[in-house]
């Protein structure tokens, strides 16, 4: 089908950042854009929608999450890192059962896609729930099994989680029409040995897969990393070959001068989780260094518990006035990078590069905010209005490949009634 979007305001592709048209139109055959303008097109479209007083952008693409978490939201607030995941977090997973973690997943993409996202990177255990959710309400998602080993004595192939990571990618990746696509993942350096990393990196190397990790989190991470190897998180990981694949890597809150240096030679790509950070006191990660070096630096929102949200407009907003006041400059980050972190980089690292930007041939991954928002009126400058302005209940649209997963409170891939009595009948047995 066709549809024309018509009198609404765009933030298009221009150049290596973005136009803003005014009373435009945007076309759509089947998930593709083919038309952007401020003349309506001389092509017949199925269906019209008038989207005046809207602003469509592209997609939000969350680079870094745990979905399930959702149903630790608030779980051990006001606890370092340390003592919030090994106290309290991981003793509750135990407990969580693929029916929950399947639950939760679907409960955080109701938030995910109410709030903008149309893309997003997960890193959990069960993760073929997550799949089957993704084939059946429509979001693109990169989803990992992230492999952890607790005992040196314990082999490669004994490792039961590397198993279930290739055999999910042999399985899974590409699914969907290429929605759904299919990611290696270590944990981090603090919960693996060397000796499970290099084999399992040259694996993904030679699958041609992509990396997830955590790396430099906590200075306590950081610091310990250097004192039982004599080296960084980084140049553990880049020694031991996990590199060589293409890397997200997020938070990056303590990288050297030489880790970026290093992440910059392997084209790794930074996660930012200004949130998570923030709550948890890890710490700034130098962001600007990491964009003047010209690494793609990337949002995410980190699980819900250590956020307590995944509402990327969120995420824009912090990462926008965070660093200014860290730095004491205004001027360090623009509404327009911010824009692309959120966007164009994070479609650059999940391996999408159809998507993160509105232009003519690029899938049509599609979000409309209200602009007749009293907090969004008056409407200067749209980018500057999206990242300091728009909130996660702006959004009244959200499309992935052309077709329209939720619109004006109406969710048309998932049943939302179904979805929040279940899930919270589960966090009620876990917290119990």
């Amino acid at each position: 089908m066709k549809l024309l979007l018509k009198h609404c305001d765009i933030l298009a592709a221009g150049g290596a950042g973005f136009r803003c048209l005014e009373n435009a139109y945007l076309g759509v055959d089947g998930d593709t854009i083919d038309y952007i303008g401020t003349e309506k097109p001389r092509a017949a479209y199925d269906q019209e929608k008038d989207l005046s007083g809207r602003l469509l952008l592209p997609g939000l693409i969350n680079c870094h999450g745990h979905s399930p978490m959702v149903l630790l939201r608030g779980v051990g607030s006001d606890l370092s890192l340390q003592e919030w995941l090994f106290g309290k977090i991981m003793p509750i997973e135990d407990k969580l059962t693929a029916e929950d973690i399947r639950l939760g997943n679907q409960l955080a993409l109701l938030e995910m896609i109410s709030t903008g996202t149309t893309s997003y990177s997960d890193m959990y255990f069960e993760p073929q729930t997550a799949v089957e959710n993704a084939l059946a309400c429509g979001i693109k998602a990169n989803i990992s099994r992230p492999v952890q080993c607790f005992d040196k004595n314990e082999s490669y192939a004994g490792n039961f989680r590397a198993r279930e990571s290739i055999q999910l990618f042999q399985d899974f990746h590409g699914a969907g029409d290429g929605r759904v696509r299919i990611d290696f993942s270590v944990h981090a350096e603090y919960t693996c040995f060397e000796h499970i990393v290099g084999p399992y990196s040259a694996d993904c190397k030679a699958l041609g897969g992509r990396m997830h990790i955590h790396l430099s989190e906590t200075k306590k991470e950081h610091d310990e990393c250097v004192e039982k190897y004599g080296k960084t998180p980084a140049r553990w990981f880049y020694d031991l070959g996990t590199f060589d694949c293409p890397t997200a890597a997020a938070h990056c809150v303590f990288v050297t001068e030489e880790d970026m240096a290093l992440m910059l030679e392997k084209g790794v790509s930074p996660i930012h989780n200004p949130t998570s950070n923030m709550k948890l006191g890890s710490g700034f990660a130098p962001i600007q260094r990491m964009l003047d070096l010209g690494l793609n630096v990337t949002l995410g929102t980190d699980g819900a518990a250590s956020n307590n949200n995944l509402n990327m407009l969120e995420e824009l907003h912090l990462a926008a006035v965070l660093h200014n006041g860290y730095h004491r400059d205004p001027t360090i980050l623009k509404p327009a990078q911010l824009l692309a972190m959120a966007t164009r980089h994070g479609a650059k690292l999940q391996g999408r590069e159809d998507t993160g930007e509105l232009a003519v041939g690029k899938k049509a991954d599609i979000i409309a905010l209200d602009l007749t928002r009293p907090h969004m009126v008056p409407n200067f400058d749209p980018m500057a209005l999206t990242v300091y302005s728009a909130q996660g209940s702006d959004v009244v649209m959200t499309m992935v490949d052309g077709k329209i997963l939720y619109e004006n409170g109406e969710f048309l891939t998932l049943d939302a009634d179904k979805i929040l009595h279940e899930a919270g009948a589960a966090a009620r047995r876990l917290h119990g």
